[in-house]
C-alpha cells in the first residue's frame, strides 16, 4: 500500500499500521471519494463549508442558547489551533486527547486538533482512570484538552509526561483564557490525506481495547457517502443526538455530517427522552442521531393532533424532525413501525463500526423496510460469507446466515495489534455480525457472531426473540442470552425491563412465555425470565449482554411445556 509523504513530524501513528498485507481492500469508485494528496479535514469542514455557505449561517449551538456561526466557529478553532502549536507545544503528529461532555468548545478542540496536523483521540468523559492510563499508553499521547468538570479521572490517571490543558474553568491557564491573546487565522498544516487524523479506541468491555485508525480522507468520506446519499442533509438542518463525542456514531452525526453540508448540530447533553423531547422541540431540530432505545423510550411521551396526550402526561411537538437516524445496536422491527405509526416517520436504520468509522449499510425514505438493516451504502459493498479453518472466505447464499463482510473507501487499521488478521480478511472487513441477505439484496441483522444461542442444536439469535418480547404491550426493554445447561447446552433466558404499572412476578413470566410461544418457533423461546429495573449498557448505550451471561441466580424458574419437548426432542 503506497502512501503519500507525511506532513507528521510525530511519526507514532504511521508506524504503527498493520503491514500493507492486512490491510483492507479500499475502493474509490465514486468520483467524490478521489481526494487530493493533500487536505486537511479540519479546513475542509470549517474553512471550506464557511466559503461554500457563508460565514455568518449558524454552525453550532448550545442548549443555553450559545450559537457560533461559521465564521465565529473558524475564529475560534484557529486560536485553538494557536495555542495548541505556540503554548502547548504539539506538533505534526503528536497525540492529543479530548475528554469531555459533548458542547461547543469539545467539538472545536477536534476540528483545531485536525487543522494543527495533529492526531486526536477521543474518549468518552464516562471512562475512569484506569481506561485512561491504557489509552494513553497504547496511544503514546502527549497532551490533552480536558473540559475543567472532566479533570477528576484524568488526574487520577496519572498518566506520565502527559501535559493536560483545561477548558471551560478558571484561571490565567484554562485554554479560552489562552485563546483570548491567539490569532484568529490559522493555516492549516497541509496534512496527506493519508495522514492519520484520529485514532479511536473500542470500549474495550471484553477485553484490551482496540486503536482503529482513520486518516483525514477517511473522514471525509463516511460524509460523502452515507450522509450525502442517504441521511442527504440540507443547510436549514438542525442535528442533534444523544451519542458522545468520543462515539464515532456522535462525531459524524453532530460534528462532521452537519459541517459537511452547511447545516448546524446542537451540542448538549440529555438525560432522557423527556429532555431530548424537549431539547427537540424547543430548537427545532430536524434530524435526530440516537440508539434504538432512546427511540423506544420517546415512543410513550410524544403528542400529536392525531394521537393526543400519551398516559395523561406531556407531550411535546416534534413536527420539526424529517430525519431520524438509528445505530449503535439492533433496531427492532417493532420499535420502527411503532415510531412510524406515532410520527409519520421512516427511521434510517444502519450499522456501522469503530473500525469503519461510520455507517455503511442503511436504507431511508421509501427504501427502508422494517427488520432489516437496508442495503450497502453507495461507495461500499456487502456481503454474506463464511470462513473455513484456513481463513477463505466463500459467500453465503441469500437467505442463509452467515457473516457480514463490507469493503468501501474506509477500512479497519488497527494501531499495532495482531487482531487486524481477524477482522480483515482477503480484503473484506468482517464486522463480527451475523446476517442474511435476501434475494432483493436487503440485509437482515440476525445477532453478533458471538452472541449466537446454541440450545439443543438450534442456533438462536438473540435478537429475534428481544423483537418478539418487545411486541408485548408491557415489555419495555429486553435483552435475550444464553445460559450454560448441561442438557442443552445452553438455554434462552430472557432479561427484561417492564412497564410501568406491570408487577413482575411468576404470573407476569407466564404470560410471556405464552406470548413468545405463539410468535416463535418453541424451541426459541425463553425458558427463564429474569427482571429487572434496568439493563448494563455501554456510556455509548450499547447493551452489555455479557454481563448478563455473568449474572448470578435466575430469577424466575424454567419450565418446559410439552411443545418444548417436541421441539428439542429432550425430556424435561
Amino acid at each position: 500500500m503506497h502512501l503519500s509523504p507525511s506532513a507528521h513530524v510525530d511519526t507514532f501513528a504511521r508506524e504503527h499500521l498493520p503491514p500493507p498485507e492486512d490491510w483492507p481492500r479500499l475502493v474509490f469508485d465514486r468520483p467524490e471519494l478521489r481526494y487530493p494528496d493533500r487536505v486537511n479535514c479540519g479546513a475542509e469542514l470549517v474553512d471550506g463549508s464557511a466559503e461554500r455557505y457563508g460565514a455568518e449561517r449558524p454552525a453550532f449551538r448550545g442548549d443555553d442558547g450559545e450559537c457560533w456561526n461559521y465564521g465565529e466557529l473558524r475564529a475560534r478553532v484557529d486560536r485553538i489551533a494557536h495555542v495548541l502549536t505556540s503554548v502547548m507545544g504539539v506538533v505534526p503528529g503528536n497525540r492529543v486527547l479530548l475528554r469531555g461532555p459533548n458542547s461547543l468548545h469539545l467539538a472545536a478542540c477536534w476540528l483545531a486538533v485536525m487543522k494543527a496536523g495533529a492526531v486526536a483521540v477521543t474518549v468518552l468523559a464516562a471512562q475512569r482512570a484506569h481506561e485512561l492510563r491504557t489509552v494513553c499508553a497504547m496511544g503514546e499521547v502527549s497532551h490533552a484538552l480536558c473540559d475543567a468538570a472532566s479533570l477528576d479521572e484524568l488526574t487520577k490517571a496519572d498518566v506520565p509526561g502527559l501535559r493536560v490543558t483545561a477548558f471551560g474553568g478558571d484561571g490565567p491557564e484554562d485554554l479560552l483564557a489562552l485563546c483570548e491573546s491567539q490569532p484568529d487565522r490559522y493555516e492549516a498544516v497541509a496534512t496527506a490525506a493519508d495522514d492519520v487524523a484520529m485514532i479511536a479506541f473500542t470500549s474495550g468491555t471484553t477485553g484490551k481495547p482496540k486503536g482503529c485508525v482513520h486518516f483525514h480522507r477517511d473522514v471525509l468520506a463516511v460524509a460523502d457517502t452515507f450522509s450525502a446519499h442517504v441521511l442527504r442533509p440540507t443547510p436549514d438542518d438542525l442535528f442533534a443526538g444523544s451519542p458522545p463525542l468520543g462515539f464515532t456514531f456522535g462525531l459524524g452525526g453532530l460534528v462532521i455530517f452537519p459541517l459537511r453540508a452547511g447545516a448546524s448540530a446542537l451540542l448538549g447533553q440529555w438525560s432522557g427522552p423527556e429532555q431530548m423531547l424537549s431539547a427537540v422541540e424547543r430548537h427545532r431540530v430536524t434530524v435526530l442521531f440516537t440508539a434504538p432505545t432512546a427511540y423506544r423510550g420517546m415512543l410513550s411521551k410524544i403528542g400529536t393532533a392525531s394521537t393526543g396526550a400519551a398516559n395523561g402526561e406531556r407531550t411535546y411537538d416534534i413536527s420539526s424532525l424529517r430525519r431520524c437516524v438509528s445505530a449503535g445496536e439492533n433496531l427492532p422491527a417493532a420499535t420502527y413501525e411503532a415510531w412510524q405509526e406515532t410520527t409519520g416517520l421512516r427511521m434510517i436504520n444502519g450499522i456501522g463500526a469503530t473500525e469503519m468509522l461510520h455507517i455503511f449499510v442503511s436504507a431511508a425514505d421509501e427504501a427502508a423496510r422494517a427488520g432489516t438493516t437496508g442495503v450497502a451504502v453507495p461507495g461500499f459493498e456487502a456481503r454474506v460469507v463464511r470462513r473455513d479453518q484456513e481463513g477463505h472466505l466463500t459467500p453465503v447464499p441469500d437467505g442463509e446466515p452467515g457473516l457480514l463482510a463490507v469493503r468501501g473507501p474506509v477500512g479497519c487499521r488497527y494501531l499495532a495489534d495482531p487482531r487486524q488478521r481477524e477482522y480483515v480478511c482477503e480484503g473484506w472487513n468482517l464486522t463480527g455480525d451475523t446476517y442474511i441477505r435476501g434475494a432483493d439484496g436487503y440485509f437482515r441483522y440476525v445477532a453478533r457472531a458471538d452472541d449466537m444461542i446454541v440450545s439443543a442444536g438450534y442456533n438462536i439469535a438473540g435478537p429475534e426473540v428481544e423483537e418478539a418480547l418487545l411486541r408485548h404491550p408491557d415489555v419495555a426493554e429486553a435483552a435475550v442470552v444464553g445460559r450454560p445447561d448441561e442438557r442443552r447446552g445452553q438455554v434462552v433466558v430472557a432479561h427484561v425491563v417492564l412497564r410501568e404499572g406491570t408487577e413482575a412476578g411468576a404470573g407476569t413470566a407466564e404470560a410471556l412465555r405464552e406470548f413468545t410461544t405463539a410468535e416463535l418457533t418453541p424451541y426459541k423461546c425463553p425458558r427463564e425470565f429474569v427482571f429487572a429495573d434496568s439493563l448494563p449498557r455501554t456510556p455509548t448505550g450499547k447493551l452489555q449482554r455479557y454481563l448478563l451471561r455473568e449474572a448470578g441466580p435466575e430469577q424466575a424458574e424454567p419450565r418446559q411445556t410439552e411443545a418444548d419437548q417436541a421441539a428439542d426432542g429432550l425430556p424435561a
